[in-house]
């Protein structure tokens, strides 16, 4: 497919910490399933996990990975994942928009289609207790296909969205770096979003004195944060999907020509994730919990972590598996 035109605007990328893991990946269990890029991964109360892949399917494993299930079919491609208070499965499809999936029937309802508020790349959401969704629209100038023009473009077109239950639509916070992953603090004081092309996570405030403003929850972080969540233990997962790049760096602080160029040449030869990822968990205040990383034979480029019960499932955005391990 021809590629868009990107427009490159200059970025001062903070330095980069030399900060490595604090703690290393605990034994980690991989388990293959029947698609490719399973994104994010949710678990129920019985156990079971449910992901997307690339071919439209919403899949359930049970708790063990010995049966695989298929759902529903989305028609496009489902990305972020989360429980529905009212039962169902909340899918933020990157073709289709904001979805509810019935979990019995795979009836799918459209809360948000593709080109409302022109809603273009739905990625990832958050819900609170009251049926409110906080979700992302990662770019407004690149389909999915295209992430890495967004990146290199640096123009910050992605935006945080909230549906209230009644249906009515709010454009909460504007002007991010690709917006990626949603979570929601533990007392649901703020809503926290990944910018995966800025190395950081911001928040808004919902509740008390800050209500309605936003900060920097997290900056200058070690690589590219995608989906975030909050686990069964209140604490903010991350999933840093690869390490920076020295060459993408670099080439964001040039003349913008020089990305244009590098934009056009074969994907192959262009800045790739690396194969070692990272995670980490924060408090409500963005103090570091755990930070676990390394490599792991068939599984890579970790796009998804989802805490439940002390163990920590990961989705990727290339593999053909999930993966799982135990907290320490």
């Amino acid at each position: 497919m021809r590629r868009p035109k990107i427009e490159p605007v200059v970025w001062q990328p903070p330095k980069p910490s030399a900060r490595k893991p604090r703690d290393p990946l605990p034994p980690v269990t991989v388990i293959n399933i029947n698609g490719t890029g399973p994104e994010d991964v949710v678990v129920d109360e019985k156990g079971h996990v449910f992901t997307g892949v690339d071919d439209g399917r919403v899949l359930r494993l049970t708790a063990d990975g010995r049966r695989i299930d298929t759902i529903a079919d989305t028609g496009g491609r489902p990305l972020g994942l989360e429980l529905h208070p009212d039962g169902r499965l909340l899918v933020c499809d990157s073709d289709k928009g904001l979805l509810l999936v019935d979990r019995t029937s795979g009836d799918i309802e459209t809360l948000v289609p593709r080109g409302e508020q022109n809603l273009r790349v739905c990625n990832n959401a958050a819900i609170t207790e009251n049926g409110t969704i906080y979700f992302t629209d990662s770019s407004q100038r690149f389909d999915l296909e295209h992430w890495r023009a967004d990146i290199l473009e640096h123009s910050g077109t992605g935006r945080l969205l909230r549906r209230d239950p009644d249906g009515s639509l709010w454009v909460v916070l504007e002007g991010l770096q690709f917006a990626n992953g949603v979570a929601l603090a533990a007392d649901e004081s703020y809503v926290a979003v990944a910018e995966t092309g800025a190395y950081r996570i911001r928040r808004v405030w919902l509740t008390g004195p800050k209500a309605g403003t936003n900060d920097v929850l997290l900056d200058n972080l070690s690589g590219f944060p995608d989906n975030i969540a909050r686990g069964s233990d209140g604490l903010i997962w991350i999933a840093i999907a690869s390490p920076r790049d020295l060459v993408l760096d670099t080439l964001h602080r040039l003349h913008p020509k020089l990305r244009e160029i590098g934009w056009r040449l074969p994907e192959r030869v262009q800045p790739q994730p690396k194969r070692t990822f990272r995670l980490q968990a924060v408090d409500t205040e963005g103090t570091l919990v755990h930070d676990h990383g390394g490599t792991v034979d068939g599984f890579s480029v970790a796009v998804g972590v989802r805490e439940h019960d002390g163990r920590v499932y990961l989705g990727s955005l290339v593999e053909r598996a999930i993966a799982v391990y135990d907290v320490p």
